[in-house]
């Protein structure tokens, strides 16, 4: 992550990789003062979230860089943007594989 005049940027091959479940990597691009965050998320062909995925302590932003991403309900295809409220639960899984984009504008 580099800052110059109170811009802050990173790229996703800098940023460094956690495996949170066999097939998902998470990578985490930007933390704000306020304990905001932004991360990329990339699943591999048939992963799936072990457990319950539950929003807290405040809404998650998604938006589905490529692929198709499921969230236990209806799948959302490359381009969809979806807001999870604080509180909220899905089970994120793919078949085809994809590429997400998250923010956490509380933490």
């Amino acid at each position: 992550m580099t800052t110059e005049q109170g811009y802050v940027w990173s790229t996703v091959q800098d940023a460094p990789v956690r495996e949170l479940f066999p097939g998902i990597r998470l990578r985490p691009l930007w933390q704000g003062d306020n304990g905001a965050k932004a991360y990329v998320l990339e699943m591999d062909p048939d992963s799936r979230w072990q457990g319950i995925d539950v929003h807290e302590p405040g809404p998650e932003e998604v938006f589905v860089v490529s692929g198709v991403f499921n969230d236990g309900d209806r799948d959302y295809p490359a381009g969809s943007f979806i807001h999870a409220p604080a509180g909220s639960s899905h089970v994120p899984q793919t078949t085809t594989g994809c590429t997400l984009f998250l923010f956490y504008p509380e933490g």
